[in-house]
């Protein structure tokens, strides 16, 4: 049986009073690759920052690496983002940091306490997104794809259940996004789950995988067409 690491059923998502999304029922499984599309102002993002506990889920039930949102505390925020990865458009690296220092902060803030464990962490997820040689450089050094690299990094340090992707090509050329989509199907192969929110329809094509979107305060499964 498919484990799922979020289930949402008859769930409201709202921004302040304003209802976004009705009727939301959607399972992502351990180990999918989902897209999420959408006009912008169609929901996608405030989807993503109700499943990251950013917005409170006040209708229906939803549950996202076992933690209950209709239930979910302010104290168990933090608990609960250690189980996931989130990776945004526009990176939120700290600039007067380097690589290193980025990836350590997230490490020392989430409750790593031994250096040569958190060195040793710090090496793994940088090899997995082939950036080994980069740690001590500055943010600014790097290009906009080094830098989503960096983000997917910090993502993974804490082995999440499920990483969410808003828009993580949307500041990138279309060369640099293949790139960045390349690192994410091969984080996918070794068994992480992965939302991804785009309206980059060149990537869906490229690599078709399942696909939900949001559309008239809906979100429901497209069937790919096979051409």
């Amino acid at each position: 049986m498919s484990e799922a690491v979020v289930k949402l059923s008859k769930a409201a998502i709202f921004q302040n009073q304003n209802l976004i999304l009705k009727d939301v029922d959607l399972t992502v499984n351990k180990g999918e690759f989902v897209y999420l599309i959408g006009k912008t102002g169609s929901g996608k993002s405030s989807f993503m920052k109700t499943l990251y506990g950013d917005l409170p889920l006040k209708q229906g039930e939803g549950f996202v690496a076992d933690y209950d949102l209709s239930t979910l505390k302010e104290k168990d925020i933090p608990f609960l983002r250690r189980k996931l990865g989130v990776v945004f458009q526009d990176f939120k690296l700290l600039n007067d940091r380097t690589v290193k220092e980025n990836l350590l902060f997230v490490l020392k803030a989430t409750g790593w306490k031994e250096k040569p464990k958190m060195d040793q962490r710090i090496e793994a997820v940088l090899s997995k997104v082939a950036m080994e040689t980069k740690a001590f450089k500055y943010p600014y050094e790097l290009s906009g794809g080094e830098q989503q690299r960096i983000a997917i990094a910090r993502a993974l340090l804490n082995e999440p259940e499920i990483i969410l992707a808003d828009e993580p090509t949307g500041n990138l050329d279309p060369q640099t996004s293949v790139e960045v989509m390349e690192v994410l199907q091969e984080i996918n192969k070794n068994g992480n789950t992965i939302l991804m929110a785009t309206h980059d329809y060149a990537l869906i094509l490229k690599y078709p995988s399942k696909t939900l979107k949001c559309d008239e305060q809906q979100i429901f499964e497209v069937v790919q067409k096979t051409v």
